[in-house]
């Protein structure tokens, strides 16, 4: 009988391999260390309460039946489980019998926020289980078929399809789509996916938005689950973040997510990222983060141009199965030109006109409705944008605005850029603070009372509000 805890975790091994499918091997044994084996008593290191829980759930016969051919019908076996404490960060080792199938109770072990929570089951089932597939959280309707190429997304959209086609096997990894509100980064993203499925049915893809990303973040260090959320994004073969501009002053969630990050990236799994901006123009980003943002493609949405609004106008028409003249087509697309989410609204609302009204589709009709459209249409706002406007108004530089001087009508105009960003954006006191000269909040709450105190009392500030109030309604 073998004695020694490696050759007999071997022999197990082999046995095991031969009786489950090489992706659920790869995913579930590999990473399994024997440690020792004491009175028939073998014990194994994994890499989280979570890992042990599936093990247990999925494979504890299997596993009986390895150990009893090699060590004999007393054989038994304990996880070891080496765990980072969320307060100290200290490592401490956990060791947990195996269920009573090995006829040892085990210890209670607590179940992961992800099978608590009814809201965050989805994203959590876990891939390389035979019969359990994952819900990859992608909307069907956002093919590459339904994305219009134009000069403006053609860069874009032939990358996206080069790593659908090889998805981490191309130099595009990281893949990250940036562009403004609206131009198709969130279709990009989703048409990647979905091809990727349809080409690699055995890969598991994932798709969550930063926000939503944080906070399962945020509920696995209260739960003392960081581990488990660790390894099982860890797992996932193409991990999508939407919006990942939103990861900014978030430390904890960036720390977590560059780990996740570089373990995805060694081992070939593809990253796909999308944003409002470049990685040279995120700010309260880590660098060691944006740095790695960096090694493969950026790829930048742009307003579609006229020739591409046409394309996109006519496609819109012709899935909803509508007829519509030539020369209205025109007229959209030559006066809505913001973006694809406002154009593809224009013509739904022209549409709708037409119908509850019972009118027919014509010039009077578009120049009426396409007029209250743009009309209405706020303009993206953003804190880069606020600063910028606000300095140019004042005729200064971005530098001077944001820089400590106590001069006056530095420190007023600065003021009003935190006012106009908190009135305009949903960005946090803290974040508003950290773009304009990396302020604390505490700043940014005062230099909100000091603008509304001072438009109360000062005619000529009152003027620099509503002047400036005019540039983002």
């Amino acid at each position: 009988m073998l004695q020694n805890h490696q050759d007999i975790w071997k022999s197990c091994l082999v046995f095991i391999k031969d009786n489950i499918q090489p992706q659920a091997y790869k995913t579930w044994f590999e990473p399994i260390n024997p440690v020792n084996i004491e009175d028939n008593v073998l014990s194994i290191e994994v890499p989280s309460k979570f890992f042990y829980e599936w093990l247990e759930e999925h494979y504890v016969s299997l596993l009986k039946v390895a150990l009893k051919r090699e060590v004999g019908e007393s054989a038994r076996l304990v996880y070891v489980i080496k765990m980072s404490s969320a307060q100290t960060q200290a490592e401490h080792t956990e060791q947990i019998p195996s269920s009573n199938k090995f006829r040892v109770q085990p210890q209670e072990v607590d179940v992961p926020i992800y099978k608590r929570d009814p809201s965050l089951r989805n994203p959590f089932v876990i891939p390389g289980i035979r019969n359990i597939k994952i819900d990859s959280q992608l909307n069907n309707t956002y093919t590459f078929n339904g994305f219009i190429e134009g000069e403006s997304n053609r860069l874009a959209r032939s990358a996206g399809m080069a790593v659908a086609n090889k998805p981490g096997g191309t130099s595009f990894n990281p893949f990250l789509i940036f562009g403004g509100v609206g131009l198709g980064k969130t279709h990009l993203a989703h048409a990647i996916g979905i091809d990727i499925k349809e080409k690699y049915p055995e890969k598991t893809v994932l798709y969550i938005s930063a926000e939503k990303f944080t906070q399962q973040y945020i509920d696995s260090v209260k739960n003392n689950t960081r581990n488990d959320f660790i390894h099982f994004y860890q797992l996932i073969d193409v991990l999508i973040i939407d919006d990942v501009q939103f990861l900014a002053g978030k430390s904890g969630t960036q720390d977590v997510f560059f780990h996740i990050f570089n373990h995805l990236h060694q081992n070939g799994k593809q990253v796909i990222l999308t944003s409002d901006k470049a990685p040279v123009d995120m700010q309260d980003i880590e660098q060691r983060l944006l740095s790695r943002f960096k090694w493969g493609l950026s790829a930048e949405l742009q307003s579609p141009n006229y020739d591409t609004r046409i394309a996109i106008l006519k496609h819109k028409i012709f899935k909803d199965g509508v007829d519509i003249p030539e020369e209205i087509i025109e007229y959209v697309a030559k006066h809505v030109k913001t973006n694809v989410r406002e154009l593809e609204g224009a013509i739904i609302s022209l549409i709708a006109q037409a119908s509850f009204n019972k009118k027919d589709i014509t010039i009077e009709l578009v120049r009426v409705v396409v007029d209250k459209f743009v009309k209405n249409t706020k303009k993206e706002v953003s804190i880069d944008y606020i600063q910028k406007m606000v300095a140019n108004y004042f005729e200064m530089d971005l530098e001077t605005l944001q820089s400590k001087t106590r001069k006056r009508h530095i420190v007023q105009a600065r003021q009003l850029a935190m006012y106009f960003s908190k009135k305009y954006t949903k960005a946090s006191l803290a974040s508003i603070g950290s773009h304009i000269g990396k302020r604390d909040h505490a700043t940014v709450l005062h230099a909100c009372r000091t603008v509304e105190n001072l438009s109360d009392t000062d005619k000529q500030f009152k003027k620099y509000i509503e002047d400036l109030n005019k540039k983002f309604v």
